[in-house]
Formats: structure tokens, C-alpha cells, sequence
């Protein structure tokens, strides 16, 4: 009888224990982020609000991202004017690089820096688009020193900031001041300029002055 009552005990406890195993096991299934039994609260969980996400207070639903303000500026920030479309883009041929407190050479160091963090794996060392990247694309970038090379310093600004072809915008990586940075970089590796081929510069070349009445 005394064995029995123990085997009995021993169910009961066994039993007993399992449900309570299951009872906490199943006290973190409703929500994923709970440890289950919490032994200090306030350790477990964060009182600060999570990035990006929605939030109920006193009744009204807050956004934890804030848009700015409509019609401010940030500060430092330049807007800039001419749009991410064909026209604009050949309209910044008319931009012309504001850097002009520190020499040339000066920018140009700066602006190969930022080249070695932000250009060369897709462009390349010496701008050919051979970078480790660029060299897998379906079309790698033209090289600076050939098909750019003649491109103005305001389609270079225009395509950094909005990107171009298989280049994506580098707005959001680099600021407007080493944008234009860059700019200089990039013209050192385009070279100099070749001079004007059009037959209008031929002809106004040719063209002897007109006889004085």
C-alpha cells in the first residue's frame, strides 16, 4: 500500500511539474521579443521607443520618423535647383564649381580621397571603369579619359547627386561641397579638354575679317 501511495505521489508531482514546464514554455508564444517569466521587468524590456514604428498615445497614432517641416531647409544643405530628368540634366551643363577658397591641387587631393571611398570600386584607379565592381556590370562606366571626357563639370555634380546609368545617387553619402570635390578629381583624370572639332569653330577659324569700308 505504502508503494503504491509513493507511485502515485510520484505521478501526481511528475504531472504537475509538466504542466508548469508547459505553462511557462507557452508564456513568450504571444509575443516573439518576450523572455517568458520575467524575474526583473524592467531589465527585459526597454522603455525607449523603437526606430521606425507606430506608436499610440492618448489616443492619437505617432509616427516615431518625423518628416521636416514643409519648406525647410536643413542646415548646411544648398537646395538644389534643376531636376532629375533628361532636361535638367543638360541644363547643370551650365553649373560651374563654387570651390574656389583653397588651390586647385588642394581639391583635387580631397577629392581623390573621397574617389578611393565612394568611385573607385565601380570606376576604377585611373577612372578606365575597370573597379572591381564596374568590371561586372552589364555596361561598366565609360572611362573618364575617353567617352567623359569632355564632359562638363555640371553634368558631373548633376549625374553624383542623382546618379546615372548604372550608378545610383550619391546625395545621401557625400555633401554638395565634396561632390564638388569630386568634380575636380574627376576632371583631373578626364585630362585636358580637346579643342572644338564643329566645322562652325573650323569655319570661324578660317573665316578672314571682313574689308573695312
Amino acid at each position: 500500500m505504502k508503494k503504491h501511495y509513493k507511485t502515485i505521489k510520484f505521478i501526481a508531482c511528475s504531472t504537475l511539474a509538466s504542466m508548469l514546464l508547459v505553462g511557462l514554455a507557452a508564456c513568450g508564444k504571444k509575443d516573439p521579443n518576450s523572455p517568458g517569466v520575467e524575474f526583473m521587468p524592467d531589465m527585459y524590456r526597454s522603455n525607449s521607443l523603437e526606430y521606425y514604428n507606430v506608436h499610440t498615445v492618448d489616443g492619437d497614432t505617432v509616427y516615431n520618423a518625423k518628416k521636416p517641416v514643409k519648406g525647410s531647409v536643413a542646415r548646411g544643405y544648398l537646395p538644389y535647383v534643376y531636376e532629375n530628368t533628361p532636361t535638367g540634366y543638360e541644363a547643370a551643363a551650365n553649373l560651374k564649381n563654387p570651390l574656389t577658397a583653397k588651390t586647385r591641387e588642394q581639391y583635387e587631393k580631397e577629392g581623390e580621397e573621397l574617389y578611393g571611398k565612394f568611385c573607385v570600386h565601380c570606376h576604377g584607379v585611373t577612372g578606365a571603369g575597370d573597379g572591381k565592381v564596374g568590371a561586372k556590370l552589364p555596361g561598366p562606366p565609360p572611362p573618364y579619359n575617353g567617352t567623359l571626357k569632355n564632359l562638363p563639370e555640371g553634368k558631373i555634380f548633376h549625374s553624383i547627386t542623382y546618379g546615372k546609368g548604372s550608378m545610383g545617387s550619391h546625395a545621401s553619402q557625400v555633401t554638395q561641397e565634396e561632390r564638388w570635390k569630386l568634380v575636380y578629381y574627376v576632371q583631373k583624370l578626364q585630362g585636358p579638354k580637346e579643342a572644338a572639332t564643329d566645322s562652325t569653330a573650323k569655319t570661324a577659324a578660317v573665316t578672314p575679317p571682313a574689308p573695312k569700308k
